[in-house]
């Protein structure tokens, strides 16, 4: 959770800042300026005390951005020196650091095993905010399109087959966030507007799911009947994941029903197809977490059943409330986007 002491406030302000500055700077200098802002605010408020593994994940995220930071200062000096370069190539090679800032496949390796050794409000952060600024930047680019398209499908198609071998909840999270990726960058290709309405339901689910594994405590997928016995717990974290896995009818539907309509008038039915088969992967491993919880049962004695306290239960009864009523939008959102 959060400790509202002023060290944290001055990061978190600076993660925000960094992430405003780079989606509204109009010269390259300043956007890498927010970047390196953004990745240093959050790099302390990686480590934590009470997880051993913090230490590797911070090192880990730290080498892959500098990394993809480095690469994007270089162009962006190649480019100040008036070198012949083809902008179509540049653009690639912007557009290959600012996925590998994000964690999409085929650049993804780094982001299960440090999303592992992260806090739960810091794997909130690492899967929402800090794919705001690559994405925004991305849309400036003129991309490649079928770089793009091989991108998309191999993060939709990594991130459904990598978690189902996964007994970790934060690393099954960590796939599922590399499949959504895949949708992002389709509904970009399609329209900003419809980008933003999936981002904004992407993070909200994500987060909500996070906040409810962290208050059950389950961090494996064999501690999740032990963990889940209240039944209003099972009802709301049942209902997220089959949202966030795109079951109608859920308000995770809503955003791929709009990404498959545009597909017909885009001539994208194919790549569409292999999405959606990819996605009913991902909904297993969540039907997975589900049947667990419901279908196995733990008997324990009274005085040894362990006492789970549960913080914002109001908050998360109203993000699955928002999960199970926003479908019948659809026909206004649709007309909107």
């Amino acid at each position: 959770m959060i400790i509202l002491n002023p060290s944290k406030l001055l990061f978190y302000l600076m993660l925000f800042m960094g992430t405003l500055i780079s989606i509204s700077s109009n010269s390259w200098p300043a956007t890498w300026m927010g970047l390196e802002i953004n990745l240093l605010a959050f790099i302390p408020l990686m480590s934590t005390k009470n997880n051993m593994m913090s230490s590797e994940a911070t090192m880990k995220y730290f080498i892959i951005q500098a990394m993809a930071s480095s690469m994007l200062l270089t162009l962006i000096i190649m480019n100040s020196m008036l070198l012949n370069l083809n902008n179509m190539i540049m653009n690639s090679i912007i557009s290959t650091t600012l996925l590998m800032k994000m964690g999409a496949a085929p650049f993804h390796m780094w982001f299960p095993t440090v999303m592992e050794g992260l806090s739960w409000m810091n794997c909130i952060i690492l899967m929402t905010w800090q794919k705001l600024a690559p994405f925004v930047i991305l849309s400036y680019l003129n991309w490649n399109q079928t770089m793009m398209t091989l991108i998309m499908l191999s993060s939709v198609i990594i991130g459904s087959i990598g978690g189902l071998n996964q007994t970790s909840t934060r690393k099954i999270m960590a796939y599922s966030s590399i499949n959504h990726i895949g949708w992002m960058i389709l509904s970009m290709m399609m329209s900003e507007n419809l980008w933003l309405f999936y981002f904004i339901s992407y993070s909200v689910l994500s987060s909500t799911v996070l906040i409810i594994l962290h208050n059950l405590s389950a961090i494996h997928l064999n501690q999740i009947p032990l963990s889940w016995n209240s039944a209003s717990m099972k009802f709301m974290v049942s209902i997220n994941l089959m949202s966030l896995g795109g079951l109608p009818p859920f308000m995770g539907f809503l955003p791929k029903w709009m990404i498959i309509q545009n597909s017909f008038y885009s001539e994208s039915q194919f790549v569409v197809l292999i999405m959606i088969l990819c996605t009913l992967i991902t909904l297993f491993y969540y039907m997975r977490m589900v049947i667990n919880s419901f279908l196995i049962t733990v008997n324990q004695i009274k005085w040894n059943y362990p006492s789970y306290k549960i913080n914002n239960f109001n908050l998360m009864s109203y993000l699955t409330g928002m999960s199970l009523f926003t479908l019948p939008l659809y026909s206004l959102l649709f007309n909107i986007i």
